[in-house]
């Protein structure tokens, strides 16, 4: 079984945006939950839109392209149908992050 796949080399510095998020994430600690998962959303929508919009200006497109396969987009460049997504997954990378952080290697 073939599972065939590519990516883009500016995929790294997209992904890579995210150490930006760290402050965040410390200012955010004793914060409530929803308003947590709120901040995460908005801050991933942000990165996606503003990463996307930069790639369509440098490089003629966006590697993704909501606008054909998704009915609530803005500009095709975020998706508001994953709102939950993002919630959700902002909140678990708080939990790895500290996960992470206790680990301690000798």
């Amino acid at each position: 079984m073939q599972m065939p796949a590519f990516t883009y080399i500016w995929m790294f510095f997209v992904y890579g945006s995210a150490v930006w998020l760290e402050p965040i994430h410390d200012a955010l600690r004793t914060v409530h939950w929803f308003v947590r998962g709120t901040v995460w959303t908005v801050a991933i929508f942000g990165i996606e839109y503003a990463t996307g919009w930069l790639l369509s200006i440098l490089l003629g497109a966006c590697p993704w392209d909501y606008s054909l396969t998704a009915s609530y987009h803005i500009n095709g460049l975020i998706r508001l149908d994953y709102i939950p997504v993002w919630f959700t997954v902002g909140l678990l990378f708080e939990k790895t992050h500290d996960f992470l952080n206790r680990i301690t290697i000798y």
